[in-house]
């Protein structure tokens, strides 16, 4: 599964620019125009980072950036900041609200890919390994242990339990799930993320194990302790 960039700028041949770069570099990506649709879709699709414009129609990218920042569910997601102000005052500005970096117009692609995956180590979401209790998931080579015992995963049930892993304890929607796991261009029924769940319970919980997947009616499914 390729990490996620929501790029929030109104100019669209700009946005487009940016699309087919990241696409290039392997990552997926989300497109909004405005400061609200950017809201809305980095609190509904959770992307792993935000290229945020300053100058927006109908909000500046300062109060977009300070409102994601202020949302429990969206203030670990980093940001960028994406500007052709240079000047200092204006970076201060920017970082103050919570920016995570502050990128200059006119760039280069490869600096600003090389800023996003910086951006993302910092943020611990650019790991190979990644564990929670006795679980370990190796990115690189597609395996997966439970307490040293090497489990077989299908390609969806690895994803499911690779965006778990990548936010112990939170709470994902069933939609939330599907756009992450299955991708935004096609339609599934909520109800296949239960079936695939059940089968990625199943394998992980083996031999009696903990049940590490929570189900929370009406909510969605954490990856967490039950006690």
């Amino acid at each position: 599964m390729s990490r996620c960039v929501l790029i929030i700028e109104d100019e669209a041949a700009q946005a487009q620019i940016l699309k087919y770069n990241l696409e290039s570099a392997g990552f997926d990506t989300l497109l909004a125009d405005n400061g609200a649709d950017g809201i809305g879709q980095a609190r509904s699709k959770l992307p792993d980072l935000v290229l945020l414009d300053w100058m927006l129609p109908d909000m500046s990218g300062i109060n977009v950036c300070k409102t994601l920042k202020g949302d429990e569910d969206t203030k670990a997601i980093p940001v960028i900041m994406l500007t052709a102000r240079g000047d200092e005052d204006d970076k201060v500005r920017g970082l103050t609200v919570g920016a995570d970096d502050y990128v200059v117009k006119p760039h280069s692609i490869k600096e600003l890919i090389a800023r996003i995956k910086a951006n993302l180590r910092k943020s611990g979401q650019d790991d190979d390994i990644l564990t929670f209790s006795d679980v370990t998931m190796n990115i690189e080579t597609h395996r997966v242990s439970r307490g040293g015992d090497e489990i077989k995963l299908g390609p969806t049930e690895f994803r499911l339990l690779k965006t778990l892993l990548g936010r112990p304890k939170k709470v994902w929607s069933r939609a939330q799930l599907l756009d992450r796991v299955w991708g935004t261009d096609i339609y599934v029924d909520e109800r296949t993320v239960d079936v695939h769940m059940g089968r990625l319970r199943k394998a992980i919980n083996v031999g009696g194990r903990e049940d590490l997947i929570r189900t929370i009616r009406g909510a969605g499914y954490a990856l967490d302790k039950h006690n």
